[in-house]
């Protein structure tokens, strides 16, 4: 995630005292958090994403639900959740986030769906592999894809800059990368292995060079306010 995304949760964050990256999954967004803020609770319900999330001093990691936690009342100054708010039961979670929340902390949300290399690329992309598999994505991460809109969230929404992962990818990493998608893993499970190499050849062709490294844009559909 970009560096002016977590600039822009501290900034707004009443203080920088202490952090809660809820659905930390490899604990990628705790350790930027670490980075801004004196102490930063990192909590997943995955015993084994928290046995290989990612280490820092000032992070402490804990398996724990997003909805119940056992962390004291109004202790955190921003409350963050990195690709895992669709997960959540949602009225839950914010009675919690509410419960936990210093006066004016900062709730923000946000993830990401596809990315974009050109119009050429991204028109082979979406042939060869999204319409393929859109039967097998699951519900929740339509919530995502609407950039939460239909979310009722306990806040009013803060303006927020546009923010996007950019990344250098080779075609065998941006394959790798896709390979890790449920819907992506379903479909190969049902019609075969041999989906994503009849992918992989029918994108070669608009790539270029496949050692060639091209920019992949990733865009991030994200919503923060403060807590009242």
């Amino acid at each position: 995630y970009p560096d002016a995304l977590f600039d822009f949760i501290a900034a707004q964050a009443p203080s920088r005292r202490r952090a809660w990256d809820c659905g930390t999954g490899n604990g990628q967004a705790a350790v930027s958090l670490a980075a801004r803020f004196d102490e930063v609770d990192a909590t997943d319900p995955s015993a084994e994403q928290i046995r290989n999330a990612t280490r820092a001093p000032n992070v402490a990691y804990s398996i724990q639900a997003a909805e119940h936690t056992n962390f004291p009342g109004r202790c955190f100054d921003a409350i963050c959740v990195a690709q895992a708010l669709h997960w959540f039961r949602l009225e839950e979670f914010f009675t919690e986030a509410q419960r936990v929340a210093a006066p004016g902390a900062l709730l923000a949300a946000w993830g990401y769906s596809w990315f974009s290399v050109s119009p050429e690329f991204d028109a082979a992309f979406r042939r060869a592999i999204l319409l393929p598999v859109e039967r097998y994505w699951a519900p929740n991460n339509q919530l995502l894809w609407n950039a939460y809109a239909g979310v009722r969230f306990p806040f009013d929404r803060l303006a927020t800059p546009d923010f996007a992962i950019s990344m250098d990818w080779t075609l065998a990493q941006l394959l790798a990368y896709v390979g890790t998608w449920s819907a992506v893993r379903r479909c190969a499970e049902a019609e075969g292995p041999a989906f994503l190499e009849r992918a992989g050849g029918e994108l070669a062709g608009c790539w270029g060079r496949a050692e060639a490294a091209r920019r992949v844009i990733m865009p991030l559909h994200g919503v923060a306010g403060h807590l009242p």
